[in-house]
């Protein structure tokens, strides 16, 4: 999964009017959240994790910007222990030998008025794919109330699971599969100037 990592859409802080080169993540206001088809007929939903990361901007052309972002998948959290634990073992994300996903960026494009897409290798379960984020933002830099500057940015994307080794799943008595093999993935960041 993304895990629409993902990993992940840090890569969308580029801003001509950005206060900083350099900026980091913030994983206490960043997130990716991902929903999967249940039976056909309805979605699970949870968050992947934490987001960490750094992000370079490039002032005066933000094609040229980069990101590198990390998502702590040992944090999965769907709201249900049991779930939880079974898409933690070797079932599905295996954490205690892939316990993060990363996502580097390769390519940033302008996609109309304050929307960009993001290319990167998204690396998850120990596979490396392509995939590309639909950004809106970043924002306009503001001021916290500590003083500190502060831009978001939000990613979304779809990746298929069985790409990366997810690949366990039921069948039904009426036809069909317990998971859907599309994920949706939306990641929110948060950052600060790189200190």
């Amino acid at each position: 999964m993304t895990l629409k990592t993902l990993v992940l859409a840090g890569a969308t802080l580029f801003s001509t009017s950005a206060l900083a080169s350099d900026w980091t993540i913030d994983p206490q206001h960043s997130e990716a959240d991902f929903r999967v088809r249940h039976m056909g007929i309805s979605y699970v939903k949870g968050s992947l994790g934490a987001v960490s990361g750094t992000v370079h901007v490039d002032e005066s052309n933000p094609t040229k910007s980069s990101v590198l972002a990390s998502i702590d998948v040992t944090q999965i959290d769907t709201r249900e222990p049991k779930r939880d634990g079974h898409l933690k073992s070797p079932d599905f994300f295996d954490v205690a030998k892939y316990p993060t996903a990363t996502f580097k960026s390769t390519k940033v494009e302008r996609a109309g008025s304050g929307k960009l897409k993001v290319t990167g290798d998204l690396t998850m379960h120990g596979v490396t794919r392509q995939v590309v984020l639909d950004v809106d933002g970043p924002s306009d830099p503001i001021k916290d109330p500590w003083g500190n500057a502060k831009v978001a940015a939000t990613g979304t994307t779809q990746i298929d699971r069985t790409n990366y080794g997810l690949v366990w799943n039921k069948s039904l008595d009426k036809g069909g599969v317990l998971v859907g093999n599309d994920i949706d993935v939306t990641i929110s960041i948060e950052a600060g100037p790189k200190k």
